[in-house]
């Protein structure tokens, strides 16, 4: 039986297998190939992925969401305090490790990071099984490059919770490196930069492949315009309300994703905050020039990379994206015209 390989997410993860010479990404029961890192609890069940993630209207403080961003950490981390303010459900310290706590099943509950990082794992678990009719035990969890052995060793323990055998931990851009190989059968000498732009990571990656071998030359780390708009239309400010708050990202991310094709997103949320409906729409132009400054800056890390790697832009054969914010038309044509109009690996 073939080890899976699942990529744990901050806002979504996906799992696959690679079988008769080729790698191939596992659809979830909604036909989506990836799942969102929800976890749910009601009174009477517990929901993972799209079915949790569509409740969060409903029942914001107990839907948990983006627990890749505390696993490992110390509850007095300055991210995690700033983390926190952002989110609708209660994060508690037991000796200084962040744990989760909700109501499930008529009690309040409280759950370490590793254990809902685990229910997200065995969601993944179920869609593999479910395509490949056999039980999953082995598999490879992707993390990012910049994890520490703390964050590493949470995943690990995660993984076993969910019952998984973690074979290993590979660094999510080594992990598209290997898929650019395989697909791409690369024999000669070739420097390919991976840009993986995700939900909660931004991670550049400089690497020279020849004959299926990888060198790292160099590696580089690093929605409040529409409250706003709510607070000058109609004198409110919803950033007290958590369930408004949410609402309200959850449109916002929305019509992000609605904006990667088309020119124009509408936003309408029925009664957002005491009673108020909130309708409006932005423009892909509008987006860009709010976001000007965030994907400015994601040139940054690439520059950085090259200069580590002591190479030229001129010397990258190959450019690959990695994340589902690589997806944003502007993003996609910063880098291409950084590279003077070299086509990307999508």
């Amino acid at each position: 039986m073939p080890a899976v390989g699942s990529d744990l997410g901050t806002t979504y993860s996906c799992v696959g297998v690679f079988q008769q010479g080729k790698v191939e990404i596992i659809a979830n029961d909604q036909g989506n190939r990836t799942t969102p890192s929800y976890v749910a609890f009601f009174d009477t069940e517990r929901l993972t992925g799209d079915a949790a993630k569509n409740q969060v209207a409903m029942n914001p403080n107990n839907i948990v969401f983006e627990v890749k961003r505390l696993i490992g950490r110390r509850y007095d981390d300055p991210s995690v305090t700033s983390d926190r303010k952002h989110w609708s459900f209660e994060v508690v310290s037991e000796a200084n490790k962040p744990k989760v706590r909700v109501k499930y099943k008529g009690e309040m509950k409280t759950f370490s990071v590793e254990e809902v990082s685990a229910m997200i794992l065995g969601k993944m678990e179920e869609i593999a099984e479910a395509y490949l009719g056999k039980t999953v035990k082995d598999a490879v969890i992707t993390v990012p490059a910049y994890f520490n052995d703390s964050q590493r060793q949470a995943t690990k323990d995660a993984g076993a919770i969910a019952g998984l055998n973690v074979m290993r931990t590979i660094n999510e851009p080594t992990a598209a490196a290997i898929a650019y190989v395989l697909d791409k059968k690369v024999g000669s000498e070739r420097h390919v930069l991976i840009s993986d732009l995700g939900g909660g990571t931004f991670d550049v990656w400089i690497l020279t492949i020849e004959n299926g071998v990888f060198e790292v030359k160099s590696t580089a780390c690093d929605t409040h315009h529409f409250i706003g708009e709510f607070k000058r239309k109609h004198k409110k400010d919803i950033n007290d309300n958590k369930r408004a708050v949410r609402r309200l990202r959850t449109a916002c991310e929305r019509a992000k994703r609605t904006l990667s094709s088309g020119a124009r997103a509408n936003i309408e949320i029925d009664s957002l905050y005491e009673g108020v409906d909130f309708c409006t729409s932005i423009t892909r132009a509008k987006f860009e020039y709010l976001n000007a400054g965030l994907f400015s800056s994601t040139m940054n890390p690439v520059e950085k990379a090259l200069r580590d790697a002591k190479m030229d832009k001129g010397q990258i054969h190959e450019v690959v994206l990695v994340g589902g914010s690589t997806r944003v038309p502007k993003v996609q044509k910063l880098l291409q015209d950084f590279f003077n109009g070299k086509e990307l690996n999508k």
